[in-house]
């Protein structure tokens, strides 16, 4: 269920008015020179409900404070807006916002953006399911048979027995959940075929995947008709939201409206949090009305206009007219939400699909100055054993259609150079001139990995170095990228500058040919600040990990984020 937040909030009986986009209602005369002027902006789904709640407190006269909410709701997709809050760290002209997931507050805070954002509560929530069109549903035995996530993948897996579609994971919070419960519903029946499902299933979307929510309803078949049906650029099922299946079926005919599977081993939902955006910039009067607002939607009424659009709320269980309206039926397991999905999870399927849909070429640059030799605390074994250990078990997350080589540095490793070249970049899955495969040789290259004694940190040529090498052979239509994994800050004097470093990063940066740096500072010694500022200048990002453990995690959470920034 949903928790609505109480704060220091008192709202009395006044007037108010509300503005959608430009579309602004006078206030009366006794509000109009006393406002309190709150501009949201929320997911395009949500902002309907919204506009509704403040379109209420105008005509029933709600106030903050005994002052009038003058509410504006803008729709904004929730991915864009995250992605321009990282960007650009500043909310612009907005109060609130209300994204469909705390999975792009939790992006936005990653970045180190905490102080933008201040959480207060959820306001609704609704479950993401699958939905067919009545022909396939009742192929699948709807509504009585129930499945996992697993199954119903493997149904859209298996030839052209059920055309899903989906909207992408990198930009759909729906889309993410649902590929991040098949994953974990596939990992949990276990088998030696859970990880081939898991990579057929996003190769499957990626086929068949729309760039929103709203567009992968679209892609829908529209009726029963041959034509529709065997069209295969119309699919048969979506990934969808129960409210957006309630929205759908509201305008659909009959034979085009969804009917809905709530997978017996639950739904991950969407969960609308409500956030005050850059707080300390707010007057007082505004952060209290914000938070009246966000009361109002609490109460009775205010759920009661939620209800009407399709979400639920936490003051009680689903109406059965929802659930029917939606699409769904008591024979399917409604309620259960199942087992919460984890913030790795979460990352790794990310991860996955992020690989899945754009191949990757990356060039692995590994620290072996002296200090690499110190034992990481709690372990009992070198940081170069433990990262040598972190990098083979990262390379098990690429597929042998993506590309990987490996570079080593410290000081002076090859004539004046601080940097060598072990194995060249090329694709995992091909066969080197000894009979083993590009894999093979990198886990060989890993495991002789070895602490130059008395060897220190030549990072600043060795970064420049490397991107350069990565830029000259770029391959389009892959993730281009370089990690550097790093245990300390530069110590080669005759080395170039930071400051130069950077300058020329940025001066050798091509939007064409994107290679974002993707630094992780290793143990104490690292500075993520350095690191994060170096990458920052080509579109990359800088990790600090106590643990090298740590580091196939980072690795992808960096490669997702980079991948988003360059697709957005």
């Amino acid at each position: 269920m949903v928790a609505i937040s109480t704060v220091l909030v008192v709202g009395v009986v006044g007037t108010a008015a509300y503005a959608v986009g430009g579309d602004w209602l006078p206030f009366a005369d006794n509000c109009a020179d006393d406002a309190v002027r709150i501009d949201v902006v929320a997911a395009p789904d949500m902002a309907p409900a919204l506009t509704d709640a403040a379109d209420y407190a105008r005509d029933n006269e709600i106030v903050s404070d005994g002052r009038c909410m003058d509410v504006r709701v803008t729709s904004q997709d929730s991915s864009k807006f995250a992605e321009y809050l990282r960007s650009e760290g500043d909310p612009g002209p907005y109060e609130v916002w209300v994204p469909d997931s705390d999975l792009w507050v939790e992006q936005v805070q990653l970045r180190g953006e905490e102080s933008l954002l201040t959480p207060t509560g959820n306001i609704a929530s609704t479950p993401v399911t699958m939905g067919m069109v009545p022909t396939a549903a009742k192929k699948l035995g709807w509504p009585k048979k129930t499945y996992s996530w697993a199954e119903l993948a493997g149904a859209a897996t298996q030839g052209d027995q059920l055309r899903l579609g989906a909207a992408d994971p990198a930009r759909s919070a729906t889309g993410l959940l649902a590929l991040a419960k098949v994953s974990a519903s596939a990992q949990k029946a276990g088998g030696a075929e859970a990880e081939a499902q898991i990579a057929a299933t996003a190769k499957m979307l990626a086929q068949r995947v729309s760039p929103t929510d709203a567009q992968a309803l679209e892609t829908l078949a529209r009726d029963d008709s041959g034509t529709e049906q065997g069209n295969p650029k119309r699919n048969q099922a979506v990934i969808v939201s129960e409210q957006a299946a309630f929205q759908h079926n509201a305008s659909a005919a009959d034979a085009g409206k969804l009917e809905l599977f709530y997978p017996k081993d639950g739904t991950p939902e969407l969960d609308y949090p409500y956030a005050l955006l850059d707080e300390p910039r707010q007057s007082t009067d505004e952060s209290r009305a914000a938070l009246r607002f966000m009361t109002l939607l609490g109460e009775e009424q205010g759920e009661r206009i939620l209800a009407e659009h399709g979400f639920r709320t936490g003051r009680n269980a689903p109406a059965g007219g929802l659930v029917k309206a939606a699409g769904g039926s008591e024979a399917q397991p409604v309620a259960d939400t199942g087992e919460e999905l984890t913030p790795k999870q979460i990352q790794e399927t990310l991860g996955v699909w992020t690989i899945t849909v754009q191949s990757a070429r990356i060039s692995v640059v590994v620290d072996v100055s002296g200090s690499m030799a110190e034992l990481v605390p709690g372990r009992g074994a070198p940081r170069m054993e433990v990262t040598k250990a972190s990098l083979a078990a990262a390379l098990d997350t690429f597929t042998n259609e993506d590309e990987f080589g490996l570079w080593e540095f410290s000081t002076l490793l090859d004539g004046k150079r601080d940097y060598r070249e072990l194995v060249p970049t090329d694709r995992l899955g091909k066969q080197t001139g000894n009979g083993a495969t590009q894999r093979e040789r990198l886990r060989a290259a890993f495991a002789a990995l070895q602490p130059v004694p008395n060897g220190a940190t030549g990072l600043y040529d060795t970064t420049l170095a490397a991107y350069k090498q990565a830029q000259k052979t770029h391959v389009a239509d892959k993730f281009n990228a370089v990690v550097v994994v790093t245990d300390g800050e530069n110590q080669d004097p005759g080395s170039i500058s930071r400051s130069a470093l950077i300058s020329q990063l940025e001066g050798l940066v091509d939007p064409d040919r994107p290679v974002p740096i993707i630094a992780v500072a290793v143990g104490p010694g690292g500075d993520q600040h350095e690191l994060d500022e170096i990458a920052k200048a080509t579109g990359g990002s800088g990790h600090q990990v106590e643990d090298p453990a740590q580091i196939p995690e980072v690795i992808l959470k960096a490669i997702t984020a980079a991948a988003q920034a360059a697709a957005g």
